[in-house]
């Protein structure tokens, strides 16, 4: 039994043994556990749901209907594009529910409870009403309880109330889950659980399988707005000028109108957004990267700079003590005696303690503990009152000595220069032991401990380095440690450090420091958020990672939360992404996935807009001209399949590197408008020529979808630049499956073409292949019109 065990229950005896197991098993049969809803994901048939009754797939299929109707049931195949995107989808989604519930249940949240005058570590799902909680630094309240017993207990109730500052929690306080511990340690009684406390609907809303609002998807559905309100009069429009133009033949007229309006509509972009991210889960899945956020990968992608905390990230977070520097009038015995007996009264949660109780394995009992204040990140110090020993302070020595720590500044910066953290024991010589310390302070000894660092950290460090991400190290250590340490980690600048107590008040002046601070030290909690939110208001994408429940602000103000699974509850809690080996150098494969998803689906998301804008042009042009629309639904689907919806699928999947930027729809749109452009122009004028020179509607058609299909296909080759092995081969493959369409007997059946004369073979080629430098010229003229805030680049 511990320490605190005994002291609990010699205070509280009605509380000595906890609930007994008879009354464990009395409150589970009658309902009274905290049981957790499970929401991970959503049900199969959720999933079925969303993928398949969508308002795209409903206008498909109306429109499949219309055409049936018209008597050309061949040109409703489009609607096989509906049951392929939701075999797709559907298919990706269940992996990635499967997936992400076998990561959950590795990242369930324990807790610790007093039965039968045992501390048992319990599934939080199993903690009954009445149940006595144990409670220490880092551990997530996953009940609402009522203190029973506390030692210095201080919380942070921040994910309720908003306030950073922790409370200060004493005898029947209440506390709520949701909440933190920060300092001390205690007992609590559990008084309301499951549905009635704030966690469930905390852990309901963190696990819940949802599409977070992002950069693409906002620019998508922002997409899908305007076309909504294209479709509508542009549809009503063609559809008048194809009854005129086929003199009043509905079926002719539904025909051309419907092919217009599948054209208009990106179907497959949605899915392509959708599958990206959910890939993107299964994929760091196998890193052993738990999303628990799906817009996570994407932000992650583009994130430009990337806030380190030091222990646990850097460095293993497991510590050693290395020296003890005796610089008082005491004995070298005395100063021993003096640690453990402070050290072992003292709560051992945090890896600094820990490393001194590994020296100390024994103490001397008899001396009786007065009063205690414990460690707490804002004070940087914990100390006893003890009878017959005096008062004694163990913490950081500028805070306890104040303006007289000059007397050792000089020890204690010749020992930080050398990787280590110091420590200093002091003596408070009136006796009195406040939070704030007041009286003459006597040092005693330098505790030197000494940080290990990650294997891995100098060559992931060097990789976000390269890959033009900014690395910046924030601490609550000493800032000339921490800048020692981030020189043995392979830091560039590391010498460029701040003490967080010099930051200024004003904001501008502190968002100047910060933007050239590398290194951050004695950064308390609230200025780990303020340094974060600088950064932000720079215009910078930032990701936090962190292990500690000082970092739960700055991980939960960040754009993207990194937490490693051996860290506090607290911080898995708040952060995006989990590592669950807490295996640092994950993040670059973690970043790298994320930022070729990205980059591919910006790629090909100009092969989708570019049939939109297409589509939109060719309706309005056949509108005002009064033609029949040149292009048959069927053939739209050939062309629809093989040049941008196929290709599309497996060039998302790709590798890519490369940062990505902000301004995606402008990128995008800027690429695509040229490309419909140059597609409408030519594909209606050879239309209009052919009809003009004498040919039938057939081979007019015919004619027309060559123009489509061949400089669809030089889009698609500029767009799966470079070119590598597999993407010529996925590219000839296309181009082979729609020249079989046009050369062969049964294709020409099934597409509804002509045999086409030699000479418009020259004809059609020689203008496709024109076309590649028209579409870039139109690409510049268009780029130097736009925000000149963003940055655009042809190739991709």
């Amino acid at each position: 039994m511990t320490g605190i065990e005994e002291e609990f229950i010699s205070n509280n005896q009605k509380h000595i043994l906890g609930l007994s197991n008879e009354e464990v098993l009395k409150r589970k049969e009658d309902g009274k556990v905290n049981y957790i809803p499970k929401a991970p994901s959503r049900t199969i048939w959720q999933i079925i749901r969303a993928n398949l009754f969508t308002s795209f797939n409903a206008i498909n299929l109306i429109l499949a209907a219309i055409i049936i109707l018209a008597g050309s049931p061949k040109n409703s195949l489009f609607v096989g594009v509906i049951v392929c995107n939701t075999l797709i989808g559907v298919a990706q989604e269940l992996r990635a529910k499967e997936t992400l519930e076998k990561l959950s249940v590795v990242s369930m949240v324990k807790a610790k409870v007093l039965r039968e005058g045992e501390t048992k570590e319990i599934p939080a799902s199993e903690i009954v009403l009445d149940d006595i909680i144990y409670l220490e630094n880092g551990i997530q309240i996953m009940v609402d309880a009522e203190v029973v017993y506390s030692n210095g207990l201080e919380i942070d109730e921040s994910m309720i109330t908003g306030e950073s500052d922790s409370i200060s929690k004493k005898l029947k306080d209440n506390l709520y889950s949701g909440s933190f511990v920060v300092a001390g340690e205690g007992y609590a009684r559990v008084t309301k659980i499951g549905k009635q406390t704030y966690s469930s609907i905390l852990a309901e809303e963190a696990k819940k399988f949802k599409v977070i609002n992002s950069e693409l998807r906002n620019a998508i559905n922002k997409i899908f707005k305007i076309l909504i309100w294209i479709i509508i009069p542009v549809s009503i429009l063609l559809t008048v000028a194809q009854l005129k133009a086929t003199g009043n033949d509905w079926r002719s007229a539904m025909i051309g109108t419907v092919s217009g309006i599948i054209g208009m509509i990106p179907e497959g972009l949605m899915l392509l957004t959708s599958a990206t991210f959910i890939v993107s889960i299964v994929k760091l899945g196998k890193h052993d990267t738990l999303v628990q956020e799906l817009c996570a990968t994407e932000v992650l992608a583009r994130v430009d700079v990337l806030c380190l905390d030091k222990t646990g990230t850097i460095t293993q977070g497991n510590l050693k003590l290395s020296d003890i520097r005796n610089i008082g009038s005491r004995s070298d015995k005395e100063i021993d005696e003096i640690l453990s007996v402070l050290i072992h009264n003292l709560p051992s949660n945090n890896p600094t303690q820990k490393a001194i109780l590994d020296k100390y394995t024994s103490y001397n009992n008899e001396v009786k503990c007065i009063k205690k204040v414990v460690f707490s990140s804002k004070r940087k110090w914990g100390g006893a009152k003890f009878e017959g020993l005096g008062t004694w302070v163990l913490g950081a020595p500028e805070i306890i000595l104040k303006e007289k720590y000059n007397l050792i500044k000089g020890a204690v910066e010749e020992e930080a220069k050398k990787g280590k953290r110091v420590l200093l024991l002091a003596n408070v010589c009136n006796d009195v032991l406040e939070d704030e310390l007041t009286g003459k302070i006597e040092s005693a000894a330098l505790i030197l401990i000494e940080d290990i660092i990650r294997k891995e950290a100098p060559e992931v460090l060097a990789y976000f380095e390269k890959q033009g991400v900014e690395v910046k190290i924030i601490s609550g250590d000493s800032p000339v440690t921490v800048s020692e340490v981030a020189r043995r980690a392979g830091v560039n600048e590391w010498k460029n450090y701040i003490d967080a107590r010099e930051l200024p008040d004003d904001n501008d002046k502190f968002r100047e420091i910060v933007r050239k601070t590398k290194v951050f030290g004695r950064v308390t909690p609230h200025e780990k958020k303020r340094i974060v939110k600088a950064l932000q208001e720079d215009g910078h994408t930032v990701a936090m990672t962190g292990d500690g429940v000082n970092d739960v602000l700055a991980l939960k103000t960040s754009d993207c939360g990194i937490a490693m699974a051996n860290g506090s509850d607290a911080t898995k809690a708040v952060a995006q992404l989990v590592l669950m080996k807490s295996d640092f150098s994950a993040l670059p494969k973690v970043v790298e996935e994320g930022r070729k998803q990205i980059q591919n689906l910006e790629r090909v998301s100009e092969l989708f807009l570019s049939k939109t804008i297409f589509s939109i042009f060719v309706s309005v042009i056949a509108s005002i001209l009064l033609i029949e629309f040149p292009i048959d639904p069927i053939q739209l689907s050939l062309v629809g399949s093989c040049a941008i919806g196929i290709p599309g699928f497996f060039l998302a999947l790709l590798p890519s590197t490369g940062k990505v930027e902000k301004g995606f729809l402008e990128r995008v749109l800027t690429v695509s408008i040229p490309n419909g452009l140059i597609l409408a122009i030519f594909t209606t004028s050879t239309f209009v020529i052919s009809r003009h020179i004498g040919s039938d509607i057939t081979y007019s058609k015919t004619a027309s979808l060559l123009l489509f299909a061949g400089i669809s296909m030089m889009i698609l080759i500029r767009v799966a630049r470079p070119l590598t092995k597999f993407k010529m081969g996925l590219c000839i493959a296309m181009f082979f499956i729609m020249a079989l369409a046009f050369l062969t007997p049964v294709g020409r059946l099934i597409f509804s073409l002509e045999r086409l004369k030699l000479r418009h073979w020259i004809i059609s080629l020689a203008v496709i292949f024109g076309s590649g430098p028209l579409i870039t010229e139109l690409v510049d003229i268009l780029r130097r019109r736009v925000n000149k805030k963003y940055k655009f680049d042809i190739a991709k």
